[in-house]
């Protein structure tokens, strides 16, 4: 399988999974895709954009308000040229925030400005994860077409044990392979 020619967007929240995004933009790039990160400023508490950097082989994205390097809008340019926008790991916070169509980030501004297809790919703590509010914002998010690889049952970096742990890598990447092609 391969991606050449793809462009995916990966968003990095704030989970302590972030580091798992690691392993997955590297999935990406041994298919050839290309692969541009947009980190959240509570991500990169987790994460450096340097991590990212490196491993994607592009310039990480991580504010709307960052100086462009030439005249372009930032979250209209990605979400122009994404093919998939995958959200891995996606917090209960930007789920929230997508569902409710805001866009006070680069992340959520970059994905309800796109047509592109969007897979999301919740980890957190599993109290969180089976709270009604989190689970209506999943079902309004595929109600709007959004695409889900949902959070496994295992132990949490909390010490709970039950829904909520980021899915398998090789499966987001890929569930992201398909529906990129």
């Amino acid at each position: 399988m391969s991606l050449k020619g793809k462009n995916i967007i990966v968003g990095v929240c704030a989970s302590i999974a972030a580091y798992k995004a690691c392993e997955i933009i590297r999935g990406l790039v041994k298919l050839e895709a290309n692969v541009e990160c947009i980190l959240t400023e509570a991500g990169s508490r987790f994460i450096t954009p340097l991590t990212l950097q490196t491993l994607s082989k592009n310039k990480v994205f991580q504010s709307m308000f960052d100086e462009p390097e030439e005249w372009k809008i930032g979250h209209i340019s990605l979400a122009k040229k994404a093919d998939v926008i995958l959200v891995a790991p996606a917090t209960a916070d930007i789920i929230g925030r997508l569902a409710a169509g805001m866009a006070d980030d680069l992340l959520s501004s970059t994905i309800l400005a796109s047509k592109s297809k969007v897979l999301i790919c919740p980890a957190m703590n599993t109290n969180m994860f089976n709270h009604k509010a989190v689970q209506k914002n999943i079902e309004t998010l595929k109600s709007y077409g959004y695409k889900f690889v949902m959070p496994e049952k295992g132990e949490l970096a909390c010490g709970d044990t039950g829904d909520g742990r980021l899915a398998d890598i090789e499966k987001i990447v890929l569930e992201t392979a398909k529906e990129a092609s």
